[in-house]
């Protein structure tokens, strides 16, 4: 099955979007996937807030100094959130979340990148994290990892060249 080396090779970070809304249904599979994204021995560390209010993406696009101002043009958003009390592993589980994401988008036909929260700041100190919780109210200890933003794709981005693979990472038997 080659479906998903397709995808793998197909989805690129999309930064632009077109303002056309993203389908109820379209959202609905997006979260249905999140939610059976693996997670370490199913504890589902993970929350997922879905955000579509323009004024809201705005102020979420300046959550921290750069690399999330293309949010105020997405349509959509995905808060990913990670319980810290949940399990050991909740960075990993919201990361694998996250990438699941990605990846329904791009089966939808859609466009969508990771904006990476955690451990991120704004030019004047403060936790990404932080602005993002208090924006959308997400309590103690919960945190953010990222925001997947989501939008029907306002650019071309030409597929992954497997000719730009870095083999020489590869190691086998040992490093």
């Amino acid at each position: 099955m080659e479906r998903f080396s397709e995808l793998m090779r197909l989805r690129r970070s999309m930064r632009k979007f077109t303002d056309e809304e993203v389908a109820a249904e379209d959202v609905a599979q997006l979260l249905k996937s999140a939610l059976m994204s693996p997670s370490s021995k199913g504890k589902h560390a993970w929350h997922f807030v879905v955000v579509d209010d323009k004024a809201m993406l705005e102020k979420l696009a300046l959550c921290k100094a750069q690399g999330a101002d293309f949010l105020a043009g997405a349509p959509l958003a995905v808060v990913v959130v990670g319980d810290p009390e949940a399990s050991d592993v909740w960075i990993e589980d919201a990361s694998v979340a996250s990438t699941v994401l990605l990846y329904q988008a791009e089966d939808l036909g859609l466009g969508a990148c990771w904006i990476q929260v955690r451990e991120r700041y704004t030019d004047e100190g403060e936790p990404a994290d932080n602005i993002v919780r208090y924006l959308l109210g997400i309590p103690e200890p919960l945190r953010v990892v990222s925001i997947v933003a989501i939008g029907h794709k306002g650019m071309e981005r030409k597929p992954f060249n497997e000719e730009r693979l870095l083999w020489d990472k590869v190691h086998v038997d040992k490093f």
